[in-house]
């Protein structure tokens, strides 16, 4: 029933607005066309976990969870920026980015492991990643988790570029100089840096997320790619201080407890209480969180 009213509404022009995230803990101001959510057609009980045996044998291990895991997101896996039900893998060894979206021009970095990820991730050259930052190519990040044993996938969370700053990213030190690329420097991916409000999961425990609620929580803070990179830093440790607090509501004399560490952070800004009020204005206006009058706020969505 409500596909068809939405194709009825897309037919002509129509679209639904301030949908609730149902299972997730927010209800977000959005606005999202139905005519894209309506161009995900396949039903997530359709979807097939495991592995598909790549028709060549590997001698290396993590040369077939590559060949099984690229594969796998070729197959099933849709775009979360704009709901096209396919994405396209990049020819091998291409810097950076392993699949793009032929609609939205999105591109994706794939990372795949054993069980689960910590808390930084091992990624390229430091500094193409800097570089890359603030560019309109710098890839989302795809995190799967597999089961070797069974040849299925877990989990899979993707991390929307625009939750990424230069405080994401460590920098890692150089190699030694006996190393075959001596003085190169890679980086770390912080992903434990990162608000839960920018850890999608597409899929869950073996189970497809609803793909509508998957877009509505990605549109929810696509507001962050107008950002500067440094607006969009301010933003997301604004975003982490909320998420901090033990309950969905507080108050703006809590979020004042972190002004010293900001100011460790920023050293340059010399009035950091008003910087964390513009800040939570910036969030209410986006409906990320709610003011409630008299210094009180409540977030929108599960910590």
């Amino acid at each position: 029933m409500r596909r068809r009213q939405a194709r009825r509404l897309a037919a002509v022009g129509g679209r639904r607005t301030g949908r609730r995230c149902v299972g997730t803990g927010c209800h977000l101001r959005l606005t999202i066309t139905c005519a894209r959510l309506t161009d995900v057609s396949m039903d997530k009980d359709d979807v097939d976990f495991g592995f598909r045996e790549p028709q060549r044998p590997y001698d290396s291990g993590s040369q077939r969870a590559r060949v099984w895991t690229e594969q796998w997101v070729a197959d099933w896996l849709y775009c979360p920026n704009c709901a096209n039900p396919r994405l396209s893998q990049f020819p091998a060894n291409t810097p950076v980015a392993d699949f793009f979206c032929a609609q939205c021009n999105d591109q994706f970095e794939l990372k795949s492991k054993q069980g689960t990820f910590g808390s930084k991730i091992a990624n390229g050259a430091y500094a193409k990643k800097i570089e890359r930052l603030n560019s309109a190519n710098n890839p989302n990040l795809m995190l799967m988790s597999y089961d070797s044993a069974s040849a299925r996938v877990k989990d899979i969370t993707v991390i929307p570029k625009h939750f990424f700053a230069p405080s994401i990213i460590e920098e890692r030190p150089p190699l030694a100089p006996t190393a075959r690329r001596a003085g190169w420097v890679g980086s770390n991916i912080a992903i434990g840096r990162i608000p839960q409000a920018g850890r999608i999961a597409l899929v869950s425990d073996g189970v497809m997320v609803d793909r509508h609620v998957v877009v509505e929580q990605w549109n929810a803070t696509r507001f962050l790619r107008d950002q500067s990179l440094e607006g969009r830093g301010w933003l997301l440790d604004v975003l982490n201080c909320v998420e901090a607090f033990g309950s969905a509501e507080f108050t703006i004399d809590q979020m004042y407890n972190y002004v010293p560490a900001l100011s460790l952070k920023y050293p340059k800004n010399n009035n950091v209480r008003a910087k964390i009020r513009q800040q939570l204005q910036v969030l209410r206006d986006q409906g990320i969180i709610e003011f409630l009058g008299h210094g009180r706020y409540v977030r929108r969505w599960r910590a």
